[in-house]
C-alpha cells in the first residue's frame, strides 16, 4: 500500500525536516512512502492519484486515537485499497474544493498546529499506527 502526503510549502527548519525524514524513515520498509510539496493549495487536486483513499487535514474533521488510526489502516491494507493520500494545507488550511473532494475530513487534535509540525505529527501517528497493527511494542512508548 502507498502512502502519499501532500503539504502546501517548503519546509525551512532543519529540526521539522529532520522529524519527517526520521518517521519517513521509520515508515519506508513497510509501506511506499510519497512526501510531495506544493505552492499552494490549487496544486494539490491536481496530485492526487484517483485510485487512492483521501484524508484532508482540517480542524473541524473527525478525531480518531492512535489505536482508532492504526484500525483505519488495518481495514485499509485488508480491503486491498492502492493508496492512502493526506492533505496539509498552509497556513490558511484546505481551500473548499479540496476538503469537498476529500473521501474524510481528519483533525489531529483540538490544538491548532503550524502546519510544518502537523506533518511530522502525521508521520509519527502513521508510525504508531502501523506499530499497532504490527503488534509492536512502539505505541506503548
Amino acid at each position: 500500500m502507498k502512502l502519499t502526503i501532500l503539504a502546501v510549502g517548503k519546509l525551512k527548519e532543519s529540526w521539522v525536516r529532520e522529524g519527517c525524514e526520521e518517521y519517513a524513515r521509520r515508515l519506508r520498509p513497510h509501506f511506499s512512502l510519497e512526501l510531495t510539496e506544493v505552492k499552494d493549495g490549487s496544486d494539490l487536486l491536481r496530485r492526487i492519484s484517483p485510485r487512492s483513499r483521501v484524508w484532508a487535514l482540517d480542524e473541524h474533521g473527525k478525531q480518531f486515537s492512535s489505536e482508532e488510526l492504526g484500525g483505519q489502516l488495518r481495514t485499509f491494507m485488508n480491503t486491498g485499497e492502492a493508496g492512502w493520500t493526506f492533505l496539509i494545507g498552509g497556513a490558511d488550511g484546505l481551500p473548499a474544493e479540496v476538503l469537498k473532494a476529500s473521501h474524510l475530513k481528519w483533525s489531529l487534535g483540538r490544538l491548532t498546529l503550524p502546519h510544518r509540525l502537523a506533518r511530522v505529527v502525521l508521520l509519527e501517528q502513521l508510525y504508531r499506527a502501523s506499530s499497532i497493527v504490527r503488534g509492536e511494542p512502539y505505541h506503548r512508548a
